[in-house]
């Protein structure tokens, strides 16, 4: 067994060792950077084309949307700036049944139901802004520096999210009705607000007049920098192993799959194919699609292991 905790599942062993295997498995090193945006966020490594649109949205104020497919590091660049920036990161990660107020605040329901049905609260005033909690973007206004406020595949929200947003991004104001006041940034600089979106819909023209826009296009450079950014995760993965890695990896998303693997599943791959130690290139050159060693990490589709088998 290896440090990356390879083999530590074998339950045809004649002669178990319960104590053992609970150890072994508390002392796994997992590649910590391929899980984690803020552990990989100093090694992120931004094209020109998206360093502009950062530097526009910066200069203007306004939210910078990022487009592109799973896997280009849409969401990581909120990680990034902050960390560039030594800020904080307030996140909405968005579901299908977010509303705009979950980025503003929210009014917990619960426990004001609980503190008016308490018996020794009664006959004392209850006010409801009590039980009001910031949003993210919320939390932005009360820092004493810029934050960086990230809203995650907006895509996934239902219809009117983005359109409820329109004006709070736009003036950075709006109304706590359970306080019966207004929330605004003061005299500080807008947070920096960074939109991903998967692109599984249309956003709304409206919004997208108020957004710097820049998609994340998919190629071979992206997976190149990528790559060599994360190269401490591959110890044991030569040159040789590495590019036919990349090889096979272009050739399985040439294929037509439904969801071929991104940046992500890659870096995954290579770092247990690293971690294996016992695959040579020519091997993994000529072996099918099919064949390929951890090919749990890159193909996550029934349909998709029957076209390439």
């Amino acid at each position: 067994m290896n440090s990356f905790g390879f083999e530590l599942y074998s339950p045809f062993e004649t002669t178990p060792d319960q104590a053992g295997r609970k150890q072994a498995l508390s002392d796994r090193t997992l590649p910590v950077s391929l899980g984690s945006h803020k552990e990989g966020a100093g090694r992120y490594q931004p094209d020109e084309g998206l360093m502009d649109a950062v530097n526009v949205a910066l200069a203007v104020g306004a939210p910078l949307l990022l487009t592109g497919e799973p896997g280009t590091g849409k969401t990581q660049l909120a990680s990034h700036l902050a960390g560039y920036f030594d800020i904080p990161l307030l996140q909405l990660h968005v579901r299908s049944d977010s509303t705009a107020d979950d980025l503003l605040y929210r009014f917990d329901a619960v426990a004001y139901l609980h503190a008016a049905n308490d018996p020794e609260r009664r006959g004392k005033a209850l006010s409801r802004g009590d039980f009001v909690e910031p949003g993210p973007l919320w939390q932005a206004y009360l820092e004493e520096y810029t934050s960086v406020v990230l809203i995650d595949e907006i895509d996934k929200a239902p219809r009117d999210f983005p359109n409820d947003l329109l004006n709070v991004l736009d003036q950075h104001r709006f109304y706590v009705r359970e306080k019966n006041e207004w929330v605004d940034r003061g005299r500080r600089p807008p947070p920096i607000v960074v939109i991903t979106s998967n692109s599984e819909r249309r956003l709304p023209e409206p919004f997208l007049r108020r957004c710097i826009f820049h998609h994340i296009r998919f190629t071979q450079e992206l997976v190149l920098r990528a790559v060599k950014a994360h190269l401490h995760s591959f110890p044991n993965l030569d040159e040789g192993l590495q590019e036919a890695a990349l090889q096979r990896f272009f050739e399985l998303r040439g294929r037509d799959i439904r969801k071929p693997p991104a940046t992500a599943e890659l870096l995954v791959w290579l770092a247990v194919l690293s971690a294996q130690g016992t695959h040579r290139a020519q091997d993994l050159r000529t072996c099918p699609l099919a064949k390929l060693p951890a090919l749990c990490t890159l193909v996550k589709d029934r349909d998709d292991l029957a076209q390439i088998g």
